[in-house]
């Protein structure tokens, strides 16, 4: 069994949406897909109302998810770790204990252009189409990654 952690800041916007389009390629019986966040803004929260909006006009129900912080433990419990921009990428890469803890963490817009590093963008002060250019995104980067892992 695979297991895959998408994190973002406050894991209600970029992550969940991550979460729910990676969980829709790849088959259950495999992967587990889960997702975080860097900062303990949200715990327990649903996911944003604009994430769960754009979600279910792509086929998707993220409205059960719940917003959680990213532990020292999720290296342990996670096969593979994605972080929606460097700021989050930097956060995870600090609580790091080894090389292999590091080796696990990889930008995910890095799978569409690799190394260049790009930031998912935050859409949390955006209007709707920023979360639909996300959901563009991440749609665009999960498929790869499914491709790859399938």
């Amino acid at each position: 069994m695979t297991k895959i952690l998408m994190v973002c800041l406050g894991n209600i916007c970029r992550s969940p949406l991550a979460e729910g389009i990676l969980k829709s390629k790849l088959p259950s019986d495999s992967f587990i897909v889960d997702s975080a966040g860097t900062a303990s803004y949200h715990i327990g929260s649903s996911p944003d109302k604009r994430s769960i909006a754009v979600a279910n006009k792509h086929g998707l129900n993220i409205s059960n998810l719940s917003g959680r912080q990213f532990e020292v433990s999720d290296f342990d419990r996670f096969d593979l770790i994605y972080a929606m921009d460097n700021s989050n990428f930097d956060n995870i890469i600090s609580l790091a204990r080894n090389k292999v803890d590091i080796s696990k963490v990889k930008l995910i817009l890095n799978e569409v252009y690799p190394n260049q590093n790009y930031n998912v963008p935050d859409p949390y002060y955006g209007g709707h189409d920023g979360f639909e250019n996300v959901y563009k995104m991440l749609d665009e980067a999960c498929t790869l990654i499914a491709n790859d892992l399938n």
